[in-house]
This record gives structure tokens, sequence and C-alpha cells, in this order.
């Protein structure tokens, strides 16, 4: 049986480190069956606070929630630490920490879960449902760790939203930013929160008018030239 598996352990005499790296999950369905069950196995092995460095874009959201959901019932401390981004899937994963710390220069981005669906419209509006119903799961794990209404983080991940470790702090995010030799440093005023969809719009609108104006067609003004 293929163990591969995309988290590695690090044990000392001081503390357990679990590093989560890369995209969630990213082997077959088959090896991704048994992939929490790894998990686990590995977790009830620990019996001290533990600290979780994620860098990741994300994957499987079913993954996710399966390790949001043992991090979360663990009984011990949880830190989690993003040392460069945690990403759709992985940003759900990091609000089962009990602090959650960035590193000034790391990202966090959350949006609307996703799937690939075929068929006739009964086929499309289940996988409707069935995203709708991710989604609100999704919104229970971030309104848990940072008190925004529903309709707040709806709206943020319908946006596909982008936050620096200030605004993450900010907003609830996380807990504290990391400075040289893993203290943590107050958030300042200066942060940005970054919303792809708004972007991509704004940039279409500006190539298909640079000057913000509507450009007449031409064959229009031809017909004025007549």
């Amino acid at each position: 049986m293929n163990k591969k598996h995309f988290w590695n352990w690090t044990k000392n005499a001081d503390e357990t480190v679990l590093h989560l790296n890369g995209t969630i999950a990213e082997e077959s369905w088959f090896e991704d069956d048994i992939t929490p069950a790894l998990f686990r196995a590995e977790l009830e092995k620990c019996s001290a606070p533990i600290t979780v460095y994620i860098n990741s874009p994300g994957g499987d959201c079913v993954a996710a929630a399966q390790i949001y959901t043992m991090l979360m019932d663990y009984p011990h401390d949880v830190t989690v630490r993003i040392d460069g981004i945690a990403a759709s899937a992985a940003s759900v994963i990091a609000m089962a920490g009990t602090k959650v710390l960035m590193s000034p220069v790391s990202m966090m981005m959350i949006h609307n879960p996703a799937t690939v669906a075929m068929g006739d419209h009964t086929d499309m509006e289940k996988a409707i449902a069935m995203l709708d119903s991710v989604k609100e799961s999704i919104i229970n794990a971030y309104e848990i760790k940072t008190c925004l209404s529903r309709k707040e983080l709806s709206a943020m991940m319908d946006s596909e939203t982008w936050m620096d470790a200030n605004k993450a702090v900010e907003l609830g995010f996380a807990d504290g930013i990391l400075e040289q030799g893993m203290q943590t440093v107050n958030v300042n005023s200066s942060s940005v929160l970054f919303s792809q969809r708004k972007a991509d719009a704004a940039l279409v609108n500006r190539i298909t008018h640079p000057t913000g104006i509507p450009v007449q067609p031409y064959y229009e003004r031809l017909e004025k030239l007549k």
C-alpha cells in the first residue's frame, strides 16, 4: 500500500511540529481515502502541544475538513504558523489553531468551493446544492474563528478574497504576526485585502475602455460620416 502523504512530522525533545506543504490530498482518490486514517494515526501518537506550519494553495476540501476536525478535537494546544500561503482548503485547516500566527510576508485566501459536474439540469441542481452545503460548512469554521457574520464571510468568499498578515489579524483570521526569532508583533494600520474577482472585472473594463470612457463602435462612426 502506498503511504505517500502531503505532510511530515518533526519531533524533538521540545516540541512536535507538523508541516503541511503543497496541495492537500494531491494523490489519487483511492489514496485520498486512506489519508485521514493515516493522519489520525500519527496525530494520536502525540501527547503534548503541537505546532503546525502551513504553506499550501489548498486542495481537497473534504480532506481539509477532516484534518480541521482532528486538530479541533486534539486535547492540547495547536499553534498554527503560516509561513507562506494558506489558501482555499488550507485556510480552513488554519482555523483549527488555538493560536494562528502569520509571517509578515505570508498570505491567506478564501473563496467559494468548486467542482466539476456533468449531466442534465437535475444533475446540475444537485451539484449546486452540494456546493452550497460545502460553502456553509466552510463558513462555520471561519465564523467560529473570526466572529464575522455569515453574510460578510459569504461575500468575501464570493469575491475570492486575499489577505496579507495585517488584514488577517484585523479581521480575526489570525491572532498575530511573526517577526525575526519567531516572536509575535502587534498588527499595524497598513493592511491589504484584495478581491481577485473585482480586480479581474476592473482589468476587463480597462482593456475594453482604456480611457475609462466607452468607445463608440467603429461601424457607428462610419455611419455618421456618410
